[in-house]
This record gives structure tokens, C-alpha cells and sequence, in this order.
């Protein structure tokens, strides 16, 4: 697998899970019970989204770069 395509996996599963603990905090803290189907449903839907929101913008930044002909992003 290659280094870039990590970085995404990690923060699509880093920021799936904090947005579906946040919520679930939330809703535990407004008395309901802690569903894990949901948690996971929202940990998947999210950190997907995310995952392919940031691997989009990576590669609009390396054709923004190579067409400008400056430095590309970093990794």
C-alpha cells in the first residue's frame, strides 16, 4: 500500500470514530441507549466521506501543482 493512501485510510478511521463517539455521547447524554449498529453506521459513513473528501483534495492539489509547475504538496 502506498504512504499517501495510508494517510487517508488513518484519518478516515480516526475521524469515523470521533464524529460516531461524539454523537453517541450526545445521544447518551439526551438519556437514549447506546446503539452500536449506529455507531458503527456512522463511524463508516463518515470516515468514508471524509476519506475520500481528503483524497480528492490531495490529488486537485498535485494537478493545481504540476500545472502552476511549483513545489508539490508534501506528504
Amino acid at each position: 500500500m502506498k504512504a499517501e493512501n495510508k494517510v487517508f485510510v488513518k484519518s478516515a478511521v480516526m475521524t469515523g470514530l470521533l464524529y460516531a463517539a461524539i454523537m453517541a455521547g450526545f445521544e447518551y447524554s439526551q438519556g437514549e441507549d447506546f446503539k452500536i449498529m449506529k455507531f458503527a453506521f456512522l463511524a463508516l459513513f463518515f470516515g468514508l466521506s471524509m476519506g475520500l473528501l481528503s483524497r480528492y483534495n490531495y490529488k486537485k492539489g498535485l494537478r493545481k501543482a504540476d500545472k502552476d509547475g511549483s513545489k508539490p504538496i508534501s506528504k
